[in-house]
Protein backbone atom coordinates (compact mmCIF):
# COMPACT_ATOMS: atom_id res chain seq x y z
CA UNK A 1 0.00 0.00 0.00
CA UNK A 2 1.72 3.61 -1.00
CA UNK A 3 2.17 5.46 1.92
CA UNK A 4 2.90 9.51 2.12
CA UNK A 5 6.22 10.01 3.99
CA UNK A 6 6.08 14.05 4.33
CA UNK A 7 4.67 16.89 2.72
CA UNK A 8 5.63 20.27 2.38
CA UNK A 9 3.06 23.03 2.07
CA UNK A 10 4.04 25.45 -1.03
CA UNK A 11 1.17 27.86 -0.62
CA UNK A 12 -1.28 28.13 1.85
CA UNK A 13 -4.13 30.55 0.53
CA UNK A 14 -7.44 29.94 -1.14
CA UNK A 15 -6.37 26.32 -1.74
CA UNK A 16 -3.63 24.73 0.11
CA UNK A 17 -0.72 23.60 -2.38
CA UNK A 18 1.57 20.23 -1.25
CA UNK A 19 4.74 18.39 -2.49
CA UNK A 20 4.29 14.91 -1.13
CA UNK A 21 7.09 12.56 -0.81
CA UNK A 22 5.07 8.80 -1.62
CA UNK A 23 6.46 5.51 -1.08
CA UNK A 24 4.59 3.26 -3.42
CA UNK A 25 3.87 -0.15 -3.07
CA UNK A 26 6.74 -1.73 -5.08
CA UNK A 27 8.79 0.66 -2.41
CA UNK A 28 9.77 3.28 -4.91
CA UNK A 29 9.59 6.77 -3.38
CA UNK A 30 8.60 9.53 -5.53
CA UNK A 31 7.09 13.22 -5.10
CA UNK A 32 3.75 14.42 -6.09
CA UNK A 33 1.93 17.60 -5.97
CA UNK A 34 -1.09 17.59 -4.54
CA UNK A 35 -4.01 20.87 -3.99
CA UNK A 36 -6.11 20.83 -1.72
CA UNK A 37 -9.30 23.09 -1.07
CA UNK A 38 -11.96 20.87 0.34
CA UNK A 39 -15.22 19.17 -1.35
CA UNK A 40 -17.51 21.78 -3.27
CA UNK A 41 -21.34 21.09 -4.15
CA UNK A 42 -22.60 21.56 -7.52
CA UNK A 43 -26.16 21.84 -9.15
CA UNK A 44 -27.86 22.33 -12.80
CA UNK A 45 -31.42 23.80 -11.36
CA UNK A 46 -34.12 23.32 -14.20
CA UNK A 47 -37.19 24.44 -15.08
CA UNK A 48 -39.84 21.38 -16.04
CA UNK A 49 -42.38 23.92 -17.23
CA UNK A 50 -40.47 25.95 -19.30
CA UNK A 51 -37.65 23.41 -20.03
CA UNK A 52 -34.90 25.79 -19.21
CA UNK A 53 -31.70 25.10 -16.81
CA UNK A 54 -29.79 27.99 -15.46
CA UNK A 55 -26.10 28.71 -15.69
CA UNK A 56 -23.39 30.38 -15.08
CA UNK A 57 -20.43 32.90 -16.86
CA UNK A 58 -17.69 34.02 -15.20
CA UNK A 59 -14.06 34.49 -15.64
CA UNK A 60 -11.81 31.65 -14.64
CA UNK A 61 -8.06 32.81 -14.70
CA UNK A 62 -6.72 28.89 -16.10
CA UNK A 63 -8.33 29.23 -18.80
CA UNK A 64 -7.07 32.46 -20.05
CA UNK A 65 -3.70 31.18 -19.06
CA UNK A 66 -4.49 28.24 -20.73
CA UNK A 67 -5.19 30.37 -24.13
CA UNK A 68 -9.25 30.84 -23.83
CA UNK A 69 -10.79 33.89 -23.18
CA UNK A 70 -11.08 33.08 -19.21
CA UNK A 71 -15.15 33.22 -19.81
CA UNK A 72 -16.39 29.91 -19.04
CA UNK A 73 -20.25 28.82 -19.26
CA UNK A 74 -20.53 26.43 -15.98
CA UNK A 75 -22.87 25.06 -13.65
CA UNK A 76 -23.26 26.43 -10.17
CA UNK A 77 -20.82 25.60 -8.10
CA UNK A 78 -19.70 25.80 -4.65
CA UNK A 79 -17.38 25.12 -1.69
CA UNK A 80 -18.48 23.30 1.29
CA UNK A 81 -18.49 25.65 4.32
CA UNK A 82 -17.41 24.13 7.58
CA UNK A 83 -20.07 22.46 9.24
CA UNK A 84 -22.21 22.50 6.04
CA UNK A 85 -23.81 20.00 3.96
CA UNK A 86 -23.60 19.32 0.36
CA UNK A 87 -27.57 20.07 0.37
CA UNK A 88 -27.22 23.28 2.31
CA UNK A 89 -24.06 24.27 -0.04
CA UNK A 90 -25.89 23.18 -3.31
CA UNK A 91 -28.62 25.63 -2.10
CA UNK A 92 -26.40 28.27 -1.05
CA UNK A 93 -24.83 28.88 -4.05
CA UNK A 94 -27.57 28.85 -6.21
CA UNK A 95 -29.11 31.92 -4.58
CA UNK A 96 -25.82 34.31 -4.62
CA UNK A 97 -24.59 33.01 -7.79
CA UNK A 98 -28.00 32.61 -9.53
CA UNK A 99 -30.43 34.18 -6.99
CA UNK A 100 -32.68 31.27 -6.79
CA UNK A 101 -34.73 29.48 -3.95
CA UNK A 102 -34.28 25.91 -4.25
CA UNK A 103 -35.90 23.11 -2.60
CA UNK A 104 -35.70 19.49 -3.44
CA UNK A 105 -32.12 18.51 -4.94
CA UNK A 106 -32.12 15.04 -7.06
CA UNK A 107 -28.33 13.47 -6.18
CA UNK A 108 -26.59 12.80 -8.98
CA UNK A 109 -23.80 10.85 -7.45
CA UNK A 110 -20.69 12.51 -5.70
CA UNK A 111 -16.84 12.77 -7.91
CA UNK A 112 -13.32 13.07 -7.74
CA UNK A 113 -12.61 16.01 -10.35
CA UNK A 114 -8.97 15.19 -11.30
CA UNK A 115 -7.57 13.39 -8.90
CA UNK A 116 -3.99 12.99 -10.35
CA UNK A 117 -3.72 16.65 -8.43
CA UNK A 118 -6.62 17.67 -6.21
CA UNK A 119 -8.33 16.32 -2.98
CA UNK A 120 -11.22 18.00 -4.75
CA UNK A 121 -14.67 15.57 -4.45
CA UNK A 122 -17.92 17.19 -5.98
CA UNK A 123 -21.36 16.79 -4.72
CA UNK A 124 -23.93 16.92 -8.04
CA UNK A 125 -27.36 17.77 -7.69
CA UNK A 126 -30.27 18.36 -10.15
CA UNK A 127 -32.99 20.58 -8.83
CA UNK A 128 -36.06 21.57 -10.19
CA UNK A 129 -37.45 25.17 -9.73
CA UNK A 130 -39.80 27.14 -11.18
CA UNK A 131 -40.40 31.21 -12.32
CA UNK A 132 -41.32 32.69 -9.02
CA UNK A 133 -38.06 30.64 -7.36
CA UNK A 134 -36.26 33.26 -8.65
CA UNK A 135 -36.10 35.85 -6.27
CA UNK A 136 -32.99 37.89 -6.68
CA UNK A 137 -30.46 38.79 -9.47
CA UNK A 138 -27.54 36.39 -8.84
CA UNK A 139 -23.99 37.29 -9.35
CA UNK A 140 -22.01 36.18 -6.61
CA UNK A 141 -21.51 36.56 -3.14
CA UNK A 142 -20.31 40.20 -1.93
CA UNK A 143 -17.01 40.80 -1.94
CA UNK A 144 -15.92 37.78 -3.81
CA UNK A 145 -15.70 39.87 -7.14
CA UNK A 146 -16.99 36.94 -9.22
CA UNK A 147 -18.75 39.06 -11.67
CA UNK A 148 -21.46 36.40 -13.01
CA UNK A 149 -23.63 36.41 -15.43
CA UNK A 150 -27.08 33.95 -15.22
CA UNK A 151 -27.66 32.61 -18.12
CA UNK A 152 -31.26 30.46 -18.63
CA UNK A 153 -31.25 28.50 -21.98
CA UNK A 154 -33.52 26.38 -23.23
CA UNK A 155 -32.83 22.37 -22.39
CA UNK A 156 -33.13 21.75 -26.26
CA UNK A 157 -30.08 24.35 -26.44
CA UNK A 158 -28.08 22.60 -24.11
CA UNK A 159 -28.68 19.09 -25.24
CA UNK A 160 -27.62 20.11 -28.72
CA UNK A 161 -24.48 22.19 -27.80
CA UNK A 162 -23.96 18.53 -25.55
CA UNK A 163 -24.45 16.53 -28.53
CA UNK A 164 -22.25 19.02 -30.69
CA UNK A 165 -19.29 18.80 -28.19
CA UNK A 166 -19.53 22.17 -27.18
CA UNK A 167 -19.89 22.23 -23.35
CA UNK A 168 -16.68 22.99 -22.09
CA UNK A 169 -17.67 22.65 -18.50
CA UNK A 170 -17.18 19.05 -16.81
CA UNK A 171 -19.87 19.99 -14.07
CA UNK A 172 -22.11 20.96 -16.35
CA UNK A 173 -21.97 18.17 -18.91
CA UNK A 174 -22.21 15.44 -16.54
CA UNK A 175 -25.06 17.42 -15.30
CA UNK A 176 -27.06 17.74 -18.45
CA UNK A 177 -26.53 14.08 -19.36
CA UNK A 178 -27.93 12.87 -16.40
CA UNK A 179 -31.02 15.15 -16.79
CA UNK A 180 -31.19 13.95 -20.02
CA UNK A 181 -31.12 10.20 -18.93
CA UNK A 182 -33.75 10.93 -15.80
CA UNK A 183 -35.93 13.04 -17.90
CA UNK A 184 -35.60 12.78 -21.71
CA UNK A 185 -39.09 14.48 -22.41
CA UNK A 186 -37.63 18.20 -21.07
CA UNK A 187 -35.01 18.43 -24.02
CA UNK A 188 -37.71 17.58 -27.03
Amino acid sequence: MATILRTEVKDDSWATFLRAEVRLDDGTVVWRQIEDHGRAAVVLPYDPQRRTGLLVQLFRAPGLYAGGSGLMVEAIAGIIDEGETAKVAARREAMEEAGVRLDALEFVGEVWTTPGISTERMSLYLAPYAAADRVSAGGGAEGEHENITVLERPLAELGAELEAGRVGDMKLLVLIQALRLRRPELFA
